[in-house]
């Protein structure tokens, strides 16, 4: 019979359950392990007594086995609350890409002001720091990016518990004060270098940089990969006008004068980055000591090959932006493009660290991040190693920069994709902080390859640096299996 043609049941109480006079309807058939089940039909509105039947405790008990039965298939997943869904991330909006303004200048600041450290180096090789050893003068770089990635943990669960709103003001209280200190060091007298540059800096930095990276997460998802790429691109764009300016003002105005220049431009960043900075997620308590950086990820396969793929790859990448430079002067002594080597180098990376964020979802975070690591170290063994000649070089710090970019920007959004995202700022802080150690050791022990520069020795570093950036490529790799053992699947 149609559907159309059953007479209406007019409403009443609970104890109309057929329509009066008429013979009970069957209203739907169900068949199980051969069984019949005949059930009633539409019962009007009523009571309360009427809303379950008898029949329809047996569905809901069949359907709750096979509930049971498909929970064992499919991981279960915490459905969203109100509160959730209020602060998910925009993807997209006026206030979520002016705080990657704000961060991207807080970047530049920070973290370009330490990937410019190259250029202080042969600067204080030459010139300001001649008393003392290569390695020595590489610490004052190595302990800078120490402490920023040590401090990461703490910077990381302060920004969850406070927020950016009065963290962001202090790192730049902090940042601006070291820099306006350091440009009144005294020439051989490197403990100022450590105090000002090393310490006071770094420490300021690190409640700037990692809150920054942090909101990224809070505001965008999909395309978090192009946001953070954006504000690590802040950092290349230091990297890459903080060595011209040394290069080009310390001849006019003296050492002083230039980083009190470098302090100005600081303030106006920081002072940018404040009014175009916004929070999106509620903060929460401050954690215990104990949990400021959340060892439960640990308990991870996927997080610890992670960690140990991006400390050995962190060990090598550093090295070609301190002491490129370096052999380039050992092999081309006076030569006009030597100061600039490394301006070109984070030229480049502002490439590698942008396009991960159009290519990511093509390809997968965890495929980018393995291949340009291994790419990376291809590069140091097939270019830097086999020759020092100008043309060779330039070749070399352009593509590095490219291929080297990727690791800088994928670090977060690989994080962030296997990590709660109420834990993403201790949980990326405690992957920085395990990276510090090789931070501190990686330069000084490459420094002490070249303590007598020529090219066979300038080679062994080569081949130190190129084999510890593929140990790391190869356990990103194991991280990327554990995440899908399908090897063309984008992930």
């Amino acid at each position: 019979m149609p559907y159309g043609s059953y007479p209406q049941t007019p409403l009443g109480s609970s104890t109309t359950l057929a329509h009066p006079g008429g013979e009970e309807v069957l209203h739907t058939l169900h068949q199980d392990q051969g069984k019949r089940l005949t059930r009633p039909p539409l019962t009007p509105l009523a009571s309360s007594a009427t809303l379950i039947h008898p029949d329809d405790l047996h569905a809901e008990k069949f359907h709750d086995i096979e509930a049971l039965k498909s929970s064992k298939d499919s991981p279960a997943t915490p459905t969203p609350t109100p509160a959730d869904a209020a602060y998910a991330p925009t993807d997209g909006g006026f206030k979520a890409w002016s705080t990657v303004l704000g961060a991207s200048l807080v970047a530049f600041s920070t973290f370009g002001f330490a990937n410019g450290y190259g250029a202080f180096s042969d600067y204080y090789n030459d010139v300001y720091l001649t008393k003392f050893s290569p390695t020595l003068i590489s610490m004052i770089g190595a302990l800078q990016v120490f402490i920023l990635y040590i401090f990461a943990g703490f910077s990381g669960a302060l920004f969850d518990a406070i927020g950016p709103r009065y963290l962001i003001p202090f790192s730049g209280v902090i940042v601006v004060l070291s820099l306006f200190l350091l440009s009144f060091t005294q020439p051989q007298q490197i403990y100022q270098q450590f105090l000002c540059q090393s310490v006071l800096f770094s420490v300021g930095a690190t409640f700037g940089f990692f809150p920054a990276i942090a909101l990224m997460s809070h505001w965008f998802k999909l395309k978090m990969p192009y946001a953070v790429g954006c504000l690590i691109s802040g950092s290349s764009l230091g990297g890459m006008l903080f060595p011209i300016m040394l290069n080009k003002l310390i001849p006019q105005i003296g050492f002083g004068w230039t980083i009190r220049v470098i302090a100005f431009i600081t303030l106006f960043c920081y002072l940018v980055a404040i009014l175009t900075i916004y929070p999106r997620r509620p903060t929460k308590p401050f954690p215990r000591i104990t949990q400021l950086l959340d060892f439960q990820g640990f308990k991870d396969p996927c997080y610890i090959f992670l960690s140990l793929g991006c400390w050995f790859a962190v060990f090598a990448i550093w090295n070609p932006f301190f002491y490129v430079g370096l052999s380039a002067e050992m092999a081309n002594p006076g030569s006009a493009i030597n100061p600039y080597y490394l301006a070109i180098l984070c030229a480049t990376s502002i490439v590698g660290r942008v396009s991960p964020g159009l290519i990511a979802f093509r390809v997968g975070r965890f495929n980018l991040m393995w291949i340009s690591t291994v790419l990376s170290a291809v590069l140091l063994f097939a270019l830097w190693y086999t020759s020092f000649d100008q043309t060779n070089l330039i070749i070399f710090v352009v593509l590095y920069g490219i291929v080297a970019g990727p690791f800088f920007t994928l670090i977060p959004p690989c994080v962030a994709s296997i990590t709660p995202i109420e834990k993403v700022g201790a949980r990326l802080g405690s992957m920085y902080a395990f990276m510090a150690s090789a931070c501190l050791a990686g330069t000084p022990i490459g420094g002490l390859f070249i303590r007598t520069q020529n090219e066979e020795n300038f080679k062994h570093l080569i081949l130190f640096t190129g084999l510890m950036a593929l140990v790391g490529g190869g356990f990103l790799f194991a991280a990327r299996m554990i995440m899908d053992r399908r090897v063309f699947a984008i992930i």
